[in-house]
């Protein structure tokens, strides 16, 4: 492999671990602006319609409030369930919206903070391995 395929393929990999990195960066900045300027409500989990007891990954139950201005809104859980924390139908959980765009919510103690921190650190260190690559190919 010459000089210049290696710096190619560091400003891909470059790119790539910088798409990741915003990727959690954006999660995380989202879920602490809705927590800090958002309304909790409570939210009614409810089944989805197109879940079949024959598909194996069962699709995300539906969840059901009301906003202050009273609008119902019905909207997909942006959590999966867990053994640990199942959703079953008829439960109820608390939740945080934006007022501004009901359809995005955080679901209490469920935020998956972890995925967006692993997000930042995978797209961190793919960013410092293309940076050692580039650097090693430079003459």
């Amino acid at each position: 492999m010459n000089t210049a395929d290696t710096v190619v393929m560091a400003v891909f990999a470059a790119c790539g671990g910088c798409v990741m990195a915003l990727a959690g960066l954006t999660g995380l900045r989202q879920t602490r602006r809705i927590e800090q300027t958002g309304v909790r409500a409570w939210a009614l989990v409810k089944p989805n319609p197109e879940a079949r007891d024959e598909d194996p990954p069962a699709p995300r139950p539906l969840l059901r409030f009301s906003t202050e201005a009273g609008q119902v809104v019905e909207i997909g859980s942006p959590v999966p369930a867990t053994r640990r924390q199942p959703l079953r139908d008829g439960d109820t959980l608390l939740i945080t919206y934006d007022p501004a765009d009901p359809s995005s919510i955080v679901v209490h103690n469920r935020e998956r903070r972890l995925l967006d921190y692993a997000f930042v650190a995978a797209g961190t260190l793919v960013l410092l391995l293309a940076l050692v690559l580039g650097s090693l190919a430079a003459p």
